[in-house]
């Protein structure tokens, strides 16, 4: 089996160099080579590499940014995913794509169903479900995952910038009314591979799933337990939990508006790989315990 990596240096692109090199001949690419803000010149790059699964990892996350910068925003996460949509279906691929709680309101009091009415507050929430539109309407089969509060030991995350801003800073003013399920990039890119194979066994069938860690929490609780486990780490810590304010989100005003309630239901993916998802503070922990002891060997 011959897989295509798009995207391979972000946070998930990252970790599924790892996680999809036991399923078959894996060739990855970043920008240099697919660049999705082309649409028009990712078709030579997927015939080049004539794949048997597309593992699209690639987006415009910059969601602030993309509430001004709109067309690279919907090249990148609309109309290169119908590209290579058209090629999986050609081709009889496999497309994997990743999608987001931003494609919902968060009006909903309870986690959101992969069915659930969509209903985008940003540009960039509009754009991915773009891709996603785009994907259901050719008629490829498809994997398309929606995750939430993406963070990794490597690239631009929220844990990293909590434990810069502690150390920086005496007191942080975190937003406490936005809830959702920090996801790690490597959950996700392990359960991807869980996901192609049991495709290939009948197990997993074409749909759209929702991939996050279990439990939930807010920015400020996040924070919170960021820099608690930090300080247990011994790490050198100018704000404190204690130092750590809770605040609303028109408190902090930015351009792109954030869903109040990003908790998403994952039972059907469970269901169909047969995994328990584990608590979100598993892999923060983790994550933490990596940076800190890095530091400390530096």
């Amino acid at each position: 089996m011959k897989i295509l990596l798009l995207g391979k240096n972000g946070q998930v692109g990252t970790e599924l160099q790892r996680t999809l090199l036991p399923l078959g001949t894996l060739v990855a690419v970043d920008r240099s080579t697919a660049d999705l803000e082309k649409p028009a010149t990712l078709r030579s790059v997927l015939e080049s590499h004539s794949p048997d699964v597309i593992v699209n990892a690639a987006a415009y996350t910059a969601v602030d940014k993309a509430e001004t910068n709109q067309e690279a925003a919907r090249a990148v996460n609309g109309e290169s995913v119908a590209v290579i949509a058209a090629y999986a279906k050609e081709r009889d691929a496999l497309l994997v794509h990743y999608s987001t709680d931003y494609v919902f309101d968060g009006s909903k009091e309870s986690p959101y169903q992969p069915a659930d009415t969509t209903n985008p507050l940003s540009v960039y929430g509009a754009t991915k479900r773009q891709g996603e539109e785009a994907i259901e309407a050719s008629g490829c089969r498809f994997l398309v995952f929606r995750t939430s509060w993406v963070f990794s030991a490597h690239g631009g995350n929220f844990v990293k910038t909590i434990l810069r801003l502690a150390k920086e800073r005496d007191a942080l003013n975190i937003v406490a009314d936005q809830h959702g399920a920090p996801t790690s990039a490597e959950l996700i890119a392990d359960v991807t591979a869980l996901a192609i194979a049991g495709h290939r066994q009948g197990l997993c069938k074409s749909g759209i799933y929702h991939l996050t860690a279990a439990g939930h929490t807010t920015w400020h609780g996040l924070a919170s337990h960021i820099v608690a486990r930090a300080a247990a780490n011994g790490v050198a810590l100018k704000a404190a939990v204690e130092r750590i304010a809770p605040i609303p989100t028109d408190a902090y005003p930015l351009p792109a508006p954030r869903p109040k309630n990003s908790r998403l239901d994952t039972s059907a993916l469970s269901r169909a790989l047969l995994v328990q998802f584990p608590d979100w503070t598993v892999h923060v922990n983790r994550t933490v315990d990596q940076l800190t002891k890095l530091e400390h060997s530096a």
